[in-house]
């Protein structure tokens, strides 16, 4: 099979459309994204010595620890969506168009149709990467300062909440539309399934 289709091919039919800018998608898309982000925080949360630590604006080592924690999440956002990127350029050599709303930051191709591994390929590749390079700093971090452990530790937890739609379409793709002649039209926030009749 193709790694994607310029035009869909006859015989198929589309069967799940997942928009993230729909209002209901949007709020149930955030409510899992927290609830992921919680329960990543909490064992980082739990191993902090707070005692090492002080979260005073006063202290120039906190109000640098801020600094790197709001520009590692807004490199974070931009990397994340460059990986989607990088794997569908690799794979498709087609077009990308990148984006942010109010509620999501969003990387597709969608003048195609790429096949199942194709999109799960993309869909994981944010959050492999990003989980096999942050979990070993988080820990690294743990035996060096409790400030950075805890700052990279907040960008970790918002890194797998983040990735809550990624997830969502990779579990369609893994355990719903399981057929490998599946494909997906990604414009970005929106992801359309399609499968053979």
């Amino acid at each position: 099979m193709e790694n994607y289709y310029k035009t869909l091919p006859e015989g198929y039919r589309e069967v799940k459309v997942v928009d993230a800018k729909k209002g209901s998608t949007s709020a149930l898309f955030t409510v899992f994204s927290f609830v992921l982000a919680a329960l990543a925080a909490l064992p980082i949360l739990l191993n902090c010595d707070y005692s090492e630590i002080s979260l005073s604006f006063k202290d120039n080592r906190t109000l640098i620890a801020y600094f790197i924690m709001f520009g590692g999440l807004l490199a974070y956002i931009v990397l994340h969506e460059l990986t989607h990127g990088i794997a569908y350029k690799a794979l498709t050599h087609q077009k990308l168009t990148y984006g942010f709303t109010l509620t999501v930051a969003f990387c597709g191709v969608p003048d195609i149709y790429t096949s199942r591994k194709t999109a799960l390929i993309a869909l994981a590749a944010p959050f492999v990467t990003f989980t096999v390079i942050l979990i070993p700093l988080v820990v690294w971090l743990h035996s060096v300062s409790m400030l950075y452990y805890l700052v990279a530790g907040i960008i970790f937890a918002i890194h797998f909440g983040g990735c809550v739609g990624d997830l969502y379409m990779m579990y369609l793709l893994l355990f719903k539309y399981k057929d490998p002649r599946t494909l997906m039209n990604d414009t970005g926030p929106k992801q359309t399934i399609y499968i053979p009749e």
